[in-house]
């Protein structure tokens, strides 16, 4: 995989440059600024983008603009962002646009490295990772009266698997089920969301994320 990396901090910096090329990845550049980012992910062609949200010189989201408008000139641009806190907004802006090949992490990930690298394989190759702690906080803050509500627990589980970007046989060797109950599962989920099946693993993801997550 060739990387575009981005992240302000030196040591982490160097340490995720370290990791990358450790699992066979070719660094293209490794830039700690929004406007670095820009010209890297604007005159490189990597395959993924690994992006802090927070980047100088405004340290607010330049990391994660910079990669939603690198999107918007390539769209499908795969592109992981690594944020220090939960931040829901984020989650959002990253998916709104429909498209695979994206994925939010926690920093405390990048120190699980096969975690990490297997976040970074899956967000190169169009599909979706994000994590846990996103996914609990959207499932998290809907009222009983949401549709969501209809939903059994077991299926509240697989949802959240499903979320994080998992295959259904991730999802069955995960909850120790066969892959038809866990396809059961899912044909149930869409059913009580109101939303279309699909065999697109990423485009049923996120579309239940976007449905989840709207006002």
């Amino acid at each position: 995989m060739r990387v575009v990396l981005a992240e302000d901090l030196f040591l982490l910096r160097d340490g995720l440059v370290r990791l990358l090329e450790a699992y066979g990845c070719e660094i293209l550049a490794a830039v700690e600024t929004g406007p670095e980012l820009s010209r890297a992910l604007a005159t490189l062609e990597p395959d993924v983008a690994v992006v802090d949200v927070r980047l100088p010189p405004s340290h607010t989201d330049e990391g994660l603009q910079c990669a939603l408008a690198a999107r918007a000139a390539r769209p499908g641009l795969p592109v992981l962002v690594l944020s220090q806190h939960v931040e829901q907004l984020y989650a959002r802006e990253l998916l709104a646009d429909g498209r695979g090949g994206v994925g939010y992490l926690l920093k405390d990930r990048v120190f699980d490295a096969d975690q990490f690298i297997d976040a970074v394989r899956r967000v190169a190759a169009g599909g979706t990772a994000m994590d846990p702690q996103v996914i609990s906080q959207l499932l998290s803050r809907y009222s009983p009266d949401r549709p969501l509500d209809a939903l059994t627990p077991r299926e509240r589980e697989v949802l959240e698997l499903m979320a994080q970007g998992r295959s259904n046989g991730a999802i069955a060797e995960r909850m120790v089920v066969t892959e038809r109950a866990v396809a059961k599962h899912t044909s149930n989920i869409f059913t009580k969301l109101g939303l279309e099946v699909s065999d697109d693993d990423n485009r049923r993801v996120l579309a239940v994320l976007a449905y989840l997550d709207k006002d």
